[in-house]
């Protein structure tokens, strides 16, 4: 399968505040049963480590000049974890940190500020562009916790996991008020909860 080649330099990357920006995401499913949802989180590993990260905002790269940050967020996805989905345009948040280069430095040099989403995986590539570099692992909420690599991951993960249950308590409400209103003889057409999502349409 052909894919394109993971970006390389920074001759395009943004920056803020002296704090090169960049994004990533949090790729997750949700698979239904007949009494239950299960919630479980993409993360990637990277050589010589036993933690376990969420696709970019700690490796080289970052949000480009032609592109948006949903857009960012989407390709990196897709260059490191090999996946294409739906992406919540609303960021989980904002993160400052330093690279993983300048982690002991005292200098200012090596500051990033992350721009964090949720990605709903629709789909898994055979092959991607960084696919010897990093390898994806499906794991629980519970383990992605235990595997976070920074605190600011956990945080990020810990407020996506609060939206979906946020999120899934609004829909249980409309099914509720729909079925109230057809049991009285109404229609009515429930909210659309999807439109505040975006498809990613990133090439491949």
């Amino acid at each position: 399968m052909s894919y394109l080649p993971a970006r390389k330099g920074r001759h395009r990357q943004r920056y803020e505040d002296n704090l090169r920006l960049v994004a990533g995401c949090i790729p997750y499913r949700v698979e239904k049963d007949v009494e239950d949802s299960r919630i479980s989180v993409l993360m990637i590993s990277t050589p010589n480590r036993d933690d376990l990260v969420f696709p970019k905002l700690y490796f080289q790269g970052g949000w480009e000049d032609d592109e948006t940050v949903n857009e960012a967020a989407c390709r990196e996805a897709l260059e490191e974890a090999g996946v294409k989905g739906i992406l919540d345009e609303e960021p989980l948040g904002v993160w400052e940190f330093r690279s993983k280069s300048k982690q002991n430095s005292c200098s200012l040099e090596g500051g990033c500020r992350g721009y964090m989403f949720a990605l709903e995986v629709t789909e898994e590539l055979d092959s991607w562009a960084e696919q010897s570099t990093y390898k994806r692992q499906w794991v629980s909420p519970e383990e992605a916790y235990k595997l976070c690599r920074y605190d600011w991951m956990s945080e990020a993960l810990e407020k996506h996991l609060r939206r979906m249950e946020r999120n899934s308590n609004i829909e249980k409400a409309e099914k509720l008020v729909e079925h109230q209103m057809l049991s009285a003889g109404c229609s009515t057409k429930p909210s659309n909860l999807e439109e505040s999502f975006s498809k990613c349409i990133v090439q491949g």
